[in-house]
């Protein structure tokens, strides 16, 4: 499975559902037998399979979101989020889903879908997501 973009955050960031600049947002780890659908997935209740591990706290942990400034000259604008990292971990997960948290599993509103290409594990280790590429919002 690729990476995605739940279509529901597309709609919640242009409703006002969604704020990246002032929203608090999380990151969980899934495992591969979890699914993402791009359609009806909504909110965290929706996700399954999420990964249970040492040092691994369910709903995963929050996650720095950063929002460029308007790139004129390519005509879009870029949300990059930070690196997260479970310290002495024991974990394996497949993928990490990145959803606007608010504490409760119905009302925490789905973002993306990180495919690691493969289950990914640590062993009494640091485990470490680094997301490369940003959400981008761009006119073609």
């Amino acid at each position: 499975m690729a990476s995605l973009v739940y279509n529901s955050c597309i709609r919640n960031a242009v409703t006002g559902q969604i704020d990246f600049d002032t929203d608090t947002f999380y990151m969980m780890l899934v495992t591969s037998t979890y699914t993402p659908n791009q359609d009806t997935h909504l909110d965290r209740a929706d996700v399954t399979n999420e990964v249970t591990g040492t040092n691994y706290t369910s709903a995963g942990q929050a996650v720095t979101v950063t929002v460029s400034a308007v790139d004129t000259a390519n005509d879009r604008v870029d949300i990059n989020f930070a690196d997260v990292t479970w310290a002495s971990s024991t974990i394996t997960a497949a993928a990490a889903v990145v959803y606007k948290y608010t504490g409760t599993a119905a009302d925490d509103l789905l973002v993306a879908y990180l495919d690691f290409g493969g289950d990914v594990s640590s062993t009494s280790g640091d485990f470490t997501v680094s997301t490369t590429t940003p959400l981008r919002f761009a006119n073609s």
